[in-house]
């Protein structure tokens, strides 16, 4: 009867060292930690979503280190921002002609949360593009978060 108490009495042990160290230890992050700079592109002069035949981008000194190269099908691109400067730039070929966008920002820290830490927010002041093809840049949402909200329109 003793060993049987005593076996029960360990396993019951077990358990409770098992679930301890289980509840120590954290989640894994889930949540995208990265804030991108969201542009859509539009037919200029309608509003209406206008997908380009091809998108290649890349930082300024950047071009062998492309972001999107003749990328197809999308309406839509991210562009990372620099933290710890105040301005970015990038070169945009659409349909194979070249553009170039600079945005100027401010950037603060955010805590996602315990698992995930901390990652930084924008908050975008300006956008100066200097080519042929595109038309128009509009802001939409300065904030620039982890949550995908559209930022900027490209009009072409």
């Amino acid at each position: 009867m003793k060993n049987k108490f005593s076996g029960l009495l360990w396993l019951i042990l077990l358990a409770f060292i098992t679930r301890l160290f289980n509840s120590c230890i954290s989640t894994t992050c889930l949540e995208e930690t990265t804030a991108y700079l969201n542009a859509g592109f539009y037919r200029s002069g309608t509003g209406i979503t206008y997908t380009p035949d091809s998108i290649t981008v890349y930082g300024f000194g950047m071009n062998s280190n492309k972001l999107y190269t003749k990328a197809t099908k999308l309406s839509s691109i991210k562009l990372p921002l620099d933290a710890s400067s105040g301005t970015c730039g990038f070169i945009m070929k659409i349909n194979n002609i070249t553009d170039t966008l600079i945005f100027t920002y401010s950037s603060f820290p955010y805590l996602i949360s315990k698992e995930c830490g901390y990652t930084f927010f924008f908050n975008l002041d300006s956008c100066i593009w200097r080519g042929s093809i595109i038309d128009t840049i509009n802001i939409r949402n300065k904030k620039i978060t982890t949550f995908n909200d559209e930022n900027i329109r490209i009009f072409y």
